[in-house]
Order: structure tokens, then sequence, then C-alpha cells
């Protein structure tokens, strides 16, 4: 059976605002409902490991989340960063963020928490993507025309930056889009059964 038909009892709410969360649901045939918006202080202990960050966020918005659950909902809730050297980067300027990943290797890092009533299962997916060394004028061309400001690590890997800096990418493409979208429907999946 298709893990849409054995969906078709629940309702499965995605906390995200993100278009690409969205897309990406939406090609995979999931039938899901946006939760409704709600907030989330994004703070993580200092000192936390890069790789660890994205889990932590992904189960303390699933945490934030101001409704009780009925029996039949699932709460999908996600968080996806850029770690470099270890470090998870933050939303420091984008033009000293791309200068960081410029020629270099970086791990995209996605924590994705599925909660229900009584149940809850948090899994993290890990992809290496390798930059060509950029010219300052490409990162203020690409800054200024896509203006990726809310995406981890400064870029969107579907826009001109991942066309044309790109090197190669070890992991899923998808994950660095922002959402594991295979590992989130294989653990949908066993977290049904």
């Amino acid at each position: 059976m298709l893990l849409k038909d054995k969906l078709k009892p629940y309702r499965l709410l995605l906390a995200s605002q993100s278009p690409r969360r969205r897309e990406l649901m939406t090609g995979c045939g999931l039938p899901y409902e946006l939760a409704p918006k709600y907030e989330c202080e994004e703070v993580y202990p200092a000192g936390m490991p890069g790789e660890e960050v994205p889990l932590y966020l992904s189960r303390l918005k699933s945490e934030a989340y101001p409704a009780a659950l009925a029996p039949n909902e699932i709460l999908l809730t996600a968080d996806t960063v850029v770690v470099s050297d270890g470090e998870a980067l933050g939303r420091e300027e984008a033009v000293q963020m791309l200068r960081r990943l410029s020629g270099r290797r970086h791990t995209v890092v996605s924590g994705v928490t599925l909660r229900t009533p009584g149940r809850t299962h948090t899994f993290a997916a890990k992809s290496s993507v390798w930059f060509r060394p950029l010219a300052d004028e490409e990162i203020a061309y690409y800054l200024d025309a896509c203006r990726p400001y809310d995406k981890a690590g400064s870029y969107g890997i579907q826009e001109w930056i991942g066309y044309a800096a790109i090197e190669k990418i070890n992991g899923s493409f998808y994950n660095v889009m922002g959402l594991p979208i295979q590992k989130v429907y294989t653990e949908l999946d066993k977290f049904l059964k």
C-alpha cells in the first residue's frame, strides 16, 4: 500500500512556512495540511555540536506547538543548518557566510521530528556540499538577485548559486534544499507501523 493511502486516516500537519518544504511534500505526493503559524524561539545551548543543532531545534519546534494533537494527527517539524568546521552557521552576514563556504566542503544537516499525542520520533539527514571558489562579484550578484537571507547558509541550491557554484554533493539534493523528503517518506512509513 502506498504511503499516501496509509495516511488517509490521519491529518499530517506540516509546521513550516517554507515554500520549499511545501513543494517537496507536494512533489512526493504526501497529503498534508499546514499547521497554524506559531512562535518558537529557535535558541540552542551554547557549545552544542553543530550537527546536533537541527535535531534539537526540530524537537523544540514540535514541543512549542500550541495546540494539543488529536489522536489522528501527526505533526511534522524540521530545521536545517549548514555546518562548517563543526560549527552551525547562523544568520551572520550573508557575504561573510558565502565567503566562508567558498572553495570548501560543508555539511547540510536537517533534523525532522514526527509527533503524535503518544509518540515522538526525531531523525537527521546529512549531505556534503562542495563549492568552487567564488569571486566577490559573484557573491554580490547572487545576494542582489536572489536575496537568500532566510535560508540556511545564505544560499538556495535551487537558485543561481546551485547551478553556477556547487561542484558536487554527497547525499540528498532535497536535504540541501531544506527537507530530506526521501528520508521523511521512509521514516513516516515506519512511524505508522
